[in-house]
């Protein structure tokens, strides 16, 4: 029988890849439970099981007293003595006692104990998975829809959130389509791992072209800064570590197909890739692509740039409504005053 209930313990512990140590701890735990709640809980109860054997042992636990005031939880010094003759007031007595029934209810608490901490278990294996997911690229399937946000299945059984804001306004979002999304945060609550992920953070754009580019996966190119309108359109400046490596060209990809497969996989999205410079001078300018520019004067104490474009690009420089202008803003840090060439 406690061979049988080892193996069974052994297979339990693989199929829901458990410490089996954890287990135990629970059925022990689960014991005592059952125990008190059968025979009462004013008791010291120790549940021992043997980890090669699997011998059960249930001991009540008693301190020596010269005289007994409570009985469930005290033994007398001379009844003490008459089980070893070595034993003194204060010390605790170990009585093993071999109950016969638990009955149906301590039973049934027993078993919910085991369930219980298997679950924990099971969720907390599952959160230090994720853990390492955060800021990292993950692809699911939508299963659910509603004004409250959107549930995706992750690996095909760990649901996570996209919340309203985090979404596409641009993207459609239906059951059974599958997207990648960007790992926003984890959080480990009592149901398990709660994942958040999003379709509007910079850090798509970045894994995105992580996953497609080699250049940046062994670090020969980074990726600096990212400006992004989620939807819309951003830019990324990066650096070549190897001065016998393109950095833009590297992104682009032959006949723009890197570029192309982040465009698509972020619905359309417009995505212009520019050369990073330590120099906010340059910086600056190559951040204004595809406007020319004529000149760029830095203001420090303020942290401005004032730029000179040619007339007939000035509009090209601000982008529609504005948009140009201001991811260039974002993606070098600066403060961008744009003017035409007069």
């Amino acid at each position: 029988m406690n061979q049988e209930f080892m193996s069974a313990l052994t297979e339990l512990s693989s199929s829901k890849n458990i410490d089996k140590e954890v287990i135990l701890e629970a059925i022990e735990k689960a014991l005592i439970v059952a125990y008190k709640k059968n025979y009462g809980h004013a008791q010291n109860v120790e549940a021992v099981i043997d980890r090669k054997t699997g011998v059960i042992k249930l001991c009540q636990q008693k301190i020596v007293v010269e005289t007994v005031e409570d009985s469930n939880l005290e033994i007398a010094l001379t009844e003490a003595q008459q089980l070893d003759g070595h034993y003194q007031v204060g010390d605790t007595v170990n009585i093993e006692i071999q109950p016969r029934n638990f009955g149906r209810i301590a039973a049934q608490t027993a078993k919910q104990v085991v369930v219980q901490r298997i679950n924990e278990a099971e969720n907390e294996n599952a959160y230090e998975y994720y853990r390492d997911k955060e800021n990292t690229l993950l692809s699911g399937v939508i299963t659910k829809v509603d004004k409250r946000g959107i549930t995706v299945q992750i690996d095909g059984n760990q649901e996570a959130d996209l919340p309203v804001n985090e979404q596409l306004s641009s993207e459609v979002y239906q059951p059974g389509a599958r997207f990648k999304f960007y790992v926003v945060g984890i959080k480990a609550t009592r149901e398990g791992p709660k994942l958040t992920l999003s379709r509007s953070h910079p850090g798509l754009v970045r894994c995105l072209f992580e996953q497609e580019v080699p250049e940046l996966s062994d670090g020969v190119v980074e990726i600096k800064t990212i400006a992004r309108e989620a939807g819309s359109r951003s830019k990324i400046s990066v650096f070549s570590n190897d001065p016998n490596v393109d950095a833009v060209g590297s992104c682009v990809g032959p006949r723009g197909t890197r570029v192309q497969y982040v465009c698509d996989e972020l619905c359309g999205e417009k995505i212009d890739i520019v050369r990073y410079y330590d120099d906010p001078i340059h910086f600056i300018e190559e951040a204004l692509s595809p406007s020319e520019v004529v000149s760029v004067t830095i203001d420090e104490e303020a942290h401005a740039a004032h730029v000179i474009v040619p007339a007939h690009q000035l509009s090209l420089a601000i982008g529609k409504a504005g948009q140009n202008a201001r991811l260039a803003a974002r993606l070098t840090g600066w403060k961008i005053d744009i003017k035409p060439e007069e």
